[in-house]
């Protein structure tokens, strides 16, 4: 476990962190009928305290149908049903929202077709009774991938050094999406101004967290590529996240040379704004027949 730099996780000792509360894992889904019951299930199994959002895109598969009727034999899940594909970003959005009035304490982003390990979801967990914001990493010492083609290689790491070297961040694995947020970190990063969708959406919320000066703490992890169903990695999405990261590199640097703080909005301001406020357990308030 480290700070992104390859040096051990020091900065949060210093900090006193409150409990971490009831857990909420987002899983957004689009056509992912073949994966939704076996990558909640697994969820459930590695962590059986946890509830799950799964954040459906108006699937045409009927992933939203299956989702319902996992949601209908246990309460510990429930499923948000969204008017249509609106992207990566937009979904966690929504989810996060959801779980912040829902009085959840830590919130999870994890895939659905099971490249994100729940059986590693307790690592990451213990990793942020000590952070605001845990990244689980393929390109720290001990994370790997498995079943990726060079050229996938290739994209993810240059995408990752691309912006970490931008964005003048400390982050190995920027762009990855198997991340556990406290909710008081969410509360301030502004996510009323996020917009980004994609690679793009995670390196956005990494970078307001580090601006902000919330502790972010990577994990090793092991990616595992998707069996079944098709990837949502498209064109569209790496051009948007090469132009973005590079548009608020460019904004950064002009800031700095005019005196000016050009730093992402950050809703109330990082922890030292807030304070060291504990975060009490909650039970979310009841969904009928389990939809959002």
């Amino acid at each position: 476990m480290n700070d992104g730099d390859g040096t051990p996780a020091a900065a949060g000792r210093e900090r006193r962190f409150g409990p971490l509360g009831t857990a909420l894992v987002i899983i957004p889904t689009y056509n992912e009928a073949e994966n939704i019951k076996a990558i909640v299930t697994r969820v459930r199994e590695a962590v059986p305290e946890a509830h799950v959002l799964v954040a459906d895109d108006n699937s045409p598969d009927g992933t939203g149908r299956l989702a319902d009727e996992l949601a209908a034999a246990d309460d510990h899940v429930r499923v948000m049903h969204r008017k249509g594909k609106e992207g990566l970003g937009a979904a966690y959005l929504a989810g996060f929202r959801w779980g912040l009035e829902h009085g959840y304490g830590v919130l999870i982003e994890m895939d659905a077709d099971g490249s994100h390990q729940p059986e590693e979801l307790p690592r990451l967990l213990t990793a942020l009774k000590g952070a605001d914001l845990v990244l689980g990493s393929r390109w720290v010492p001990g994370g790997r991938v498995v079943n990726w083609p060079k050229s996938r290689e290739f994209i993810s790491r240059g995408g990752s050094m691309y912006s970490r070297i931008a964005l003048d961040l400390p982050l190995r694995d920027i762009t990855g999406g198997y991340r556990a947020f406290r909710r008081e970190t969410l509360e301030g990063l502004g996510l009323e101004e996020v917009a980004s969708q994609g690679y793009c959406f995670q390196v956005d919320l990494a970078r307001r967290a580090i601006k902000a000066g919330y502790h972010v703490v990577e994990v090793p992890i092991t990616f595992v590529e998707r069996e079944l169903g098709d990837s949502k990695m498209s064109r569209d999405i790496l051009v948007e996240a090469l132009w973005r990261v590079t548009t608020w590199g460019v904004g950064e640097r002009v800031g700095k040379v005019l005196g000016r703080d050009k730093r992402p909005d950050a809703g109330s301001g990082g922890p030292e704004a807030q304070g060291d406020k504990s975060t009490k357990p909650a039970e979310p308030t009841k969904v009928p027949d389990g939809n959002a």
